[in-house]
Order: C-alpha cells, then structure tokens, then sequence
C-alpha cells in the first residue's frame, strides 16, 4: 500500500500546500482585477484673478485727466484769451464725476499695498468665505477695515488723493496771486466780452462728464495687476478714517474679492459716492458762478478760477481724506493792484 493518502487527485503532503497557495494567487488576481483605482483628490479652487472693471478705471482715468490739466494751469495769463481758456479748463469737470473718480484711483492705489491685496486674497480661495466677505463689504464698506494690511492701503490712499489735492490748490494760490500781479498789463482791466455766455459755457461743461486719457486709462488698468508699479507711497495710517479712505479700500478689497469687474458694477457704482464730499464741490461749483457772475474785467475772472475753481475743488478733495489744508501766505499786493470781485478785503488770504 502506498505510504501518502490521496483525496482525489490531490495528495495531503508539500504538494497540496502549493496548489492551496496557487490558488489563494489566483483568488487575489481576480479580486484585484475587478477593484477600481482610488478616486483622485480635486485641488482647491483657484481664486479669481484682481480684476476692476473697465468703467470704474475710466472715472479713475478722468479724475485725474482733471488734475493734470488743471494743476497745469499757468498764472502769467497774456491776454483774454488765456484767462477764457483758462477759465472753461478749471470748470470743466462734473462733481459727482469727479468724486467718483477720485474714489476710483483711490481704489488703484490701494491695489498697490501688497500687504492689504495679501490680506484680502486670503478669503478669495473659498467660494464661500469669499462671496460672505464680499457681501459684507458691499453692505458695508467700513468692514474692510479689519482686514489685515488696511493701515498700509489707507496710507497710500491719503498720500496720493492729499498730494493731488495740494496741486490743485497751491496752482489755484498762484493763479489768484496772478489776479493782482495781471493788472500792471491795461489788457486785463478790459471788460469780458459776452460775460453771460462764458458764465453759461462754464456751468455746461461743469454738468458735462470727460473722458480719461487712453494711456493714464492703461497705465491704472496695467497697476491693477502690478503692485507698486504706480510710485505711490504713503505711511500707514490707523483709523479712523473719512468715507473716501474707506470707500476707496472697499472697492480695492472687492476687486481683489473678482467683485469688482462688470457683473458686480450695481453694487460697486454705489460704493463710489460720498455725501459730503460732493457737498463741498458742489458748493464749489455754486461759488464760482457767483464769482463769474459778478466779475467784469478779465483779472476778475482769474481770480474766479484761482479761488474757486482751484483752491476750492482741492480744498474738497484735501478734506475728503482728511488731509490738512496747506499753509497759506499773504497775498502780495503791487501798487496797481485793485481787489477782485468777492475778494473782500486786499489782504484776504482766502
């Protein structure tokens, strides 16, 4: 008789352990040709890129298309002429335009912080956290200010909205001086011809909206994705700060946010608007044609567009941020010197 059992075909021994473990493999083979791969772990969202939309970087455009042209007003007037023109540049702007483009820039510059645009863009890659922060802005703009790098935003805002400010009223300081220095030349004693007409063009174009320059437009648009590529610079500032400080951030913080472009312009529009700044250019606008409509000859009118059209719309623009008017000299006076319509006294420093 043999010395090994046999069970069927199989013999017990060594030889039935190795078809066991042959067929515990094949069992795991088939097992794993029917399991799936693991599912692949989605990545985060990405966050929406900086984006400010086209028609609120073209108000920004058109403030300081104003400044510029504004501020470049020369005090030695030669003739009439110069002083008529001189005249429709310092009135042509619209005050709720102008404001609004003031608030607008002030946006752009914001941008520059790379520390608030950091803070901001921490909240920007969950949709949810996102839209809630967004949302609270737009309900409120003062939120933006617990956002952490505001003090370095509303610094640069200060800075740069302060030092066109002070540009158009240091220029408007020179043009009223002009308004007595002129009156050594006979010319500027002359009677303005068609003094009601230029009191009406001036109040047009004052109603009129401007256009910005198409390379100060693309030089704000290019700053929107280049911090620090405007020059401005600024110390931080701790609050509080004026509705236009604020105002400026909460739109910079929305377009960090991608709810700034042109899908989010009904709630952005109302962001760029602030009542008692456009209370003092309007009161601006109300002064100088009371100036115009009383002034005669033409240093008269210079002195209209000194006061009034200068010094006051960047007395505005300087209280909005709440900046300190600058220091004010006496006006000099020469021999031949009579004192303008609405000047009040010679030695008003107005």
């Amino acid at each position: 008789m043999p010395s090994i059992v046999q069970f069927g075909h199989i013999p017990f021994g060594q030889p039935l352990r190795r078809a066991l473990a042959a067929g515990a493999l094949a069992a795991a083979a088939v097992l794993a040709s029917c399991a799936e791969p693991p599912k692949a772990v989605a990545p985060p969202p990405a966050a929406p890129v900086v984006s400010l939309s086209p028609k609120v970087v073209e108000q920004a455009s058109a403030y300081r298309r104003y400044v510029a042209t504004a501020s470049a007003i020369a005090p030695a007037f030669a003739d009439g002429e110069a002083v008529a023109h001189g005249v429709r540049t310092g009135a042509a702007y619209e005050p709720q335009q102008l404001l609004r483009g003031a608030i607008a820039y002030g946006a752009v510059v914001a941008l520059q912080d790379p520390g608030f645009v950091a803070g901001v863009r921490a909240y920007a890659t969950d949709p949810t956290q996102r839209r809630t922060i967004a949302y609270e802005i737009m309900k409120d703009p003062a939120y933006v200010i617990g956002i952490g790098g505001s003090a370095g935003a509303a610094g640069l805002v200060k800075a740069a909205l302060a030092e066109d400010g002070a540009r158009l009223f240091n220029q408007g300081k020179a043009v009223r001086q002009a308004a007595y220095d002129v009156q050594r030349a006979a010319w500027s004693k002359k009677d303005v011809a068609g003094r009601q007409a230029r009191l009406a063009l001036a109040k047009q174009l004052s109603a009129t909206p401007v256009m910005g320059d198409t390379a100060e437009t693309a030089r704000l648009q290019q700053a929107i994705l280049s911090t620090g590529s405007l020059g401005v610079t600024g110390q931080a500032a701790a609050p509080p700060y004026t509705p236009v400080v604020i105002r400026s951030m909460a739109v910079a913080a929305l377009a960090a946010l991608g709810y700034a472009d042109d899908a989010s312009l009904e709630q952005v529009m109302p962001i760029l608007a602030d009542p008692n700044a456009a209370s003092c250019l309007n009161m601006s606008k109300l002064n100088l044609y009371q100036c115009l409509a009383v002034s005669k000859p033409h240093y008269e009118d210079v002195f209209c567009l000194g006061v009034h059209s200068l010094m006051d719309t960047g007395r505005c623009v300087l209280k909005s941020v709440g900046a300190p008017e600058p220091v004010e000299a006496p006006t000099r006076l020469t021999a031949a010197s009579t004192a303008p319509a609405g000047a009040g006294p010679t030695t008003s420093t107005r």
